[in-house]
């Protein structure tokens, strides 16, 4: 049997003949020709003059109906371009050598680091006054300059805070190279693996979201999450020698708090169950809505944990594609049998 061209339409097609094949003609490789012909004649030089005023009047309108997809009252927002560029200009400072900068070497480390430095630090000054700037209109009763002032002690305490964070990410990358058999070095490691980015970003963000600054700390995580695909938001809580092996589809929400030399592997979830709405319907907020993860745990790929009352005690291992919602005891390893379930307590 010859196979069925997906491009051509059938002359016979009872479909077809009811919508007149109009909508099809154009991927008929018999029509195209024609398709793309047609009313060729038709002039539209003149449409900058008369059809786009007109359409510019239509979306204007647009603006109007549907608000909310706009800022055009003139305001300050975080520049979210700026916001990428001192992310990568941070990630140049974490990692000499290895990312941004490549002319950077022992002899002129100092000047490259002060120049940098010295760059971010002006930059994310004014993203950050900006960021303060927007909660400051919610609120209302912010002094005239206290979001500038604010905002220069963030950030002096971020670049301050610089090199804890590098000390936490060696232990990081320390744990991706120790739990990876593949890994061949810990050069591969920051060149190439994805929760190196993924989980340095979080570090940056977390600084940002403990010091109350809004939308800077989401968009460094968004932006790394649209590039890595492990989700960390900004305000978990994550110890050191944090490893996520292969990465795609993780998901660490707000509220979770994860112990120290954690592994986690693909399509991992650490989230919430349904969240509790008050007497208008509206979500309630502000509450612990993620699991709590213990010391020495590793969980494998497609789990997923809920909830803010839901504890994994130390030593447990999570077998793949189980579903925790419940708490869980220390040296405990929980697997999924065909039917449902199964804890075993490990012997200690």
């Amino acid at each position: 049997m010859e196979p069925k061209d997906n491009l051509s339409i059938s002359k016979n097609c009872e479909e077809c003949k009811k919508k007149s094949c109009d909508e099809y003609e154009c991927w008929n490789p018999d029509k195209m020709i024609e398709v793309l012909m047609k009313n060729h004649h038709q002039s539209e030089e003149k449409w900058v003059e008369t059809g786009l005023p007109n359409l510019v009047d239509r979306i204007v309108t647009n603006y109007q109906t549907f608000g909310g997809m706009d800022h055009l009252e003139g305001k300050d927002l975080p520049s979210k371009m700026v916001v990428i560029e001192v992310l990568n200009d941070l990630f140049t400072v974490l990692f000499p050598g290895y990312l941004g900068n490549s002319e950077i070497n022992k002899a002129n480390i100092k000047f490259c680091l002060g120049t940098k430095l010295t760059s971010i630090y002006a930059r994310l000054i004014s993203e950050v006054e900006k960021s303060l700037k927007y909660i400051c209109r919610k609120i209302g009763e912010c002094p005239q300059e206290i979001c500038q002032k604010r905002a220069h002690i963030v950030v002096k305490e971020l670049l301050e805070a610089l090199p804890e964070i590098r000390s936490t990410l060696s232990s990081d990358i320390e744990a991706a190279y120790n739990g990876d058999p593949a890994a061949v070095s810990a050069d591969e490691v920051i060149l190439s693996y994805p929760c190196v980015m993924a989980i340095t970003t979080y570090r940056i963000a977390h600084e940002l979201y403990m010091h109350c600054v809004p939308l800077i700390p989401r968009i460094m995580s968004e932006h790394m999450h649209s590039l890595t695909g492990i989700d960390i938001h900004p305000g978990a809580k994550i110890g050191k020698n944090f490893f996520i092996d292969h990465g795609t589809g993780v998901v660490i929400g707000e509220t979770a708090e994860i112990g120290e030399n954690v592994k986690l592997y693909q399509g991992v979830t650490i989230g919430a169950l349904s969240f509790p709405k008050d007497e208008k319907g509206n979500i309630i907020k502000g509450r612990k809505r993620h699991p709590t993860i213990g010391n020495n745990v590793v969980i494998y790929s497609g789990a997923t944990l809920l909830g803010g009352d839901t504890v994994i005690g130390d030593n447990v291992i999570i077998g793949g594609n189980t579903w925790i919602t419940t708490s869980v005891e220390a040296d405990t390893k929980v697997t999924k049998g065909t039917e449902e379930t199964a804890y075993k307590k490990e012997k200690t």
